[in-house]
């Protein structure tokens, strides 16, 4: 399991074979007399890629095109005499050549049986023949996707050991130690199924109930990211609420009604301040970067059917309030609870914002694809919350520029 959740810069050029070092350093000393490159022969060409190609693929499995240019670019920095004449910048075809020795890197893992590559092996026409193929790959700042097993275990062994944890997650008195130690052991097993067989949330639910307890969701963010789930959400909305709730007043008849009634009940507010500002920061997050109007936070009474509240809802956060059988319903809260597939997942959480990050924890335990209508949303999470990316929409871009402004 990989164990940094951001790409170096400047990435650090590994070692290479002592012949390889001997004619780099030869090579850059020739370069600072008369400025004239290396004549790179095949092999060491060669011996170079294969280098690069390992150091790259232990930090990712999938690197983005300027992940690939900081290792050319800094490969020429390094070794001067590697430099390209005639190439602006001096490693363009640097950076093709390791694009293609990553290619050709992953292929070999995939027939030795690596699984983060293996899960993407192309399919044939008796496979899928009616679908095309998908790449799956760590798209939202994974560091560990589908990691291999752990040594001298396999899938079957792995099963057992799941067999056990839902006997465990059966018992009136749990031993959260074992609970633990089993979730980190099977994490391979789990990930390969959740990312290859994507199945629904019932099912994953029975096979693997001691995902959902809250900390394991926690513990599975973080063995997914290496990132703390509360921790850095935490952090991260007590900086960024200020400058949110700025932003929604100085903007706030551009989004109509719903966002005068989020400021006016935070301006109701007598206790609890901070949690009430997370909260009114996350409702209208939705509003500001102007999401779908289906709705993500979402409000039912505690005497509806539990069918009713839930019906039709992909993934949100539910408040259920008391039925007080007045004209107008009440405002007191009977519980808050996590909904994914029309199904309650987590119940009885104690306020919207540690819902929420419940929700965007269990999205990447599950492996499930942030929701169309509410991609910006969730983008801006992703990237200027959480700092799980290093790309973003053009939308996402400008409130972050104008929260750092």
């Amino acid at each position: 399991m990989r164990s940094v959740s951001e790409w170096p810069s400047p990435f650090p050029i590994p070692s290479f074979a002592y012949d390889v070092e001997l004619k780099l350093r030869q090579g850059n000393e020739t370069f600072q007399k008369t400025g004239k490159a290396l004549s790179v022969a095949r092999d060491l060409k060669m011996d170079i890629l294969d280098k690069l190609a390992q150091a790259m693929f232990a930090l990712k499995a999938y690197p983005d095109k300027y992940q690939i240019e900081t290792v050319s670019s800094e490969l020429v920095r390094k070794y001067p005499c590697l430099k390209e004449p005639g190439s602006g910048t001096g490693h363009q075809g640097w950076t093709t050549s390791i694009k293609y020795k990553l290619g050709n890197y992953r292929s070999k893992l995939r027939q030795a049986g690596c699984n983060e590559v293996s899960v993407n092996r192309k399919r044939g026409r008796d496979e899928d023949a009616d679908g095309g193929f998908t790449l799956t790959k760590a798209k939202r700042g994974e560091v560990n996707h589908v990691p291999d097993h752990p040594d001298n275990y396999n899938d079957d062994s792995l099963e057992e050991h799941r067999g056990i944890l839902v006997t465990e997650m059966k018992k009136r008195s749990k031993d959260v130690d074992l609970i633990r130690s089993k979730m980190d052991l099977t994490f391979s097993l789990r990930r390969k199924e959740v990312v290859e067989v994507q199945a629904m949330v019932t099912e994953i639910q029975e096979r693997w109930p001691a995902l959902f307890l809250q900390e394991q969701i926690c513990y599975e963010f973080l063995r997914i990211t290496t990132k703390d789930l509360f921790g850095t959400f935490t952090a991260a909305m007590d900086e960024y609420c200020p400058r949110l709730i700025k932003l929604y007043r100085v903007r706030k008849g551009a989004f109509g009604q719903g966002m005068e009634n989020l400021l006016d009940s935070l301006d109701e507010q007598t206790s609890d301040i901070a949690q009430q500002r997370m909260r009114m920061c996350l409702e209208g997050l939705p509003l500001f970067v102007r999401d779908s109007g289906q709705k993500l936070f979402l409000k039912c009474l505690d005497t509806d059917p539990e069918e009713k509240q839930t019906a039709g809802v992909k993934m949100g956060v539910l408040t259920v309030l008391v039925d007080d059988g007045g004209p107008t319903p009440s405002q007191m809260v009977n519980r808050i609870a996590v909904v994914l597939e029309e199904s309650i997942v987590l119940s009885d959480l104690p306020d919207i914002p540690t819902a929420f990050a419940y929700l965007f924890g269990l999205l990447y335990a599950l492996n499930i694809e942030f929701p169309k209508e509410h991609k910006y949303t969730f983008e801006t999470v992703q990237h200027i919350i959480m700092g799980l990316s290093t790309s973003c929409s053009q939308r996402v871009r400008s409130l972050k520029t104008k929260l750092l402004s």
